[in-house]
């Protein structure tokens, strides 16, 4: 597989700005974890996820199945891939049984996908040495065109489904895609109202179970310093990485992967 010196440079020295970004928030928080730091490459070419590992980047996040399908056969299989799009339920058990090295899918939302991801793990052969790991998505926003459980009982609900009947499941905790005029809005020193309602479901969910251990995962390429600062333990980082996404019927995962860099 070609890569472009020129774009890998760009790519590698955007990489390791938000790296360093995350690190400086995780600092400021404290220092008590690690954050995550999914790279999401999305309508980007294999060519530039290949890039980024090279310089040891792991974790990369896809929001199509098909798409991310046609990476996974063409790129190293120690990649740990994360969907972390809308998932209906007739993709789960294709996903999940074609992938062994699917790390995260962090859209569950439904009883129904937990199943069909659950029967797919299941009959990967060989048998995976782990099960998958599974974010509950969190609808904290209220709005409508978010996908996400209610916090509260359905949140509660989707655990106890998981935990009791999905042995290839592994609750990692909850995500949610907050609405960024709440970060936008946020005055100094105020912290944005989705994350503090995740941090919030996630503590009463472990209490409820009695469960430890479960992580926040929020922010985006807008806002994840603050949601480190908030407590998240995984954040996603497309465009600030990877530049201006192609639309996606001019996309093509062995194409030229070219994109003005965000300064954002």
């Amino acid at each position: 597989m070609k890569i472009d010196s020129a774009r890998a440079k760009g790519l590698v020295e955007a990489l390791q700005s938000v790296q360093s970004r995350v690190a400086k928030a995780s600092a400021g928080a404290g220092g008590r974890r690690n954050v995550r730091l999914v790279a999401v490459s999305k309508l980007k070419p294999a060519s530039d996820i290949l890039a980024l590992y090279q310089e040891g980047q792991r974790h990369f996040g896809e929001n199509y199945a098909q798409e991310l399908m046609e990476k996974a056969e063409v790129l190293p299989k120690d990649i740990k891939w994360h969907f972390i799009g809308g998932l209906q339920s007739n993709k789960c058990k294709p996903l999940t049984s074609t992938l062994p090295n699917l790390h995260l899918v962090s859209s569950v939302d439904t009883a129904k996908k937990a199943t069909q991801l659950n029967l797919g793990r299941a009959s990967l052969v060989p048998p995976p040495s782990t099960p998958l790991n599974i974010h509950i998505q969190v609808n904290t926003s209220g709005e409508t065109s978010k996908s996400g459980v209610t916090p509260g009982a359905e949140t509660s609900q989707l655990a106890k489904h998981i935990l009791e009947t999905c042995p290839h499941l592994h609750l990692l905790g909850l995500m949610t895609i907050g609405a960024i005029a709440r970060s936008q809005a946020a005055a100094e020193g105020e912290e944005n109202a989705d994350f503090i309602a995740l941090r919030e479901e996630r503590d009463r969910l472990e209490r409820e179970l009695g469960e430890g251990g479960l992580e926040c995962s929020m922010g985006m390429s807008e806002d994840f310093e603050e949601a480190i600062r908030a407590g998240s333990g995984e954040v996603r980082v497309g465009s600030t990485i990877f530049g201006v996404r192609p639309k996606r019927e001019e996309f093509s995962v062995k194409g030229a992967g070219g994109g003005e860099e965000s300064k954002s």
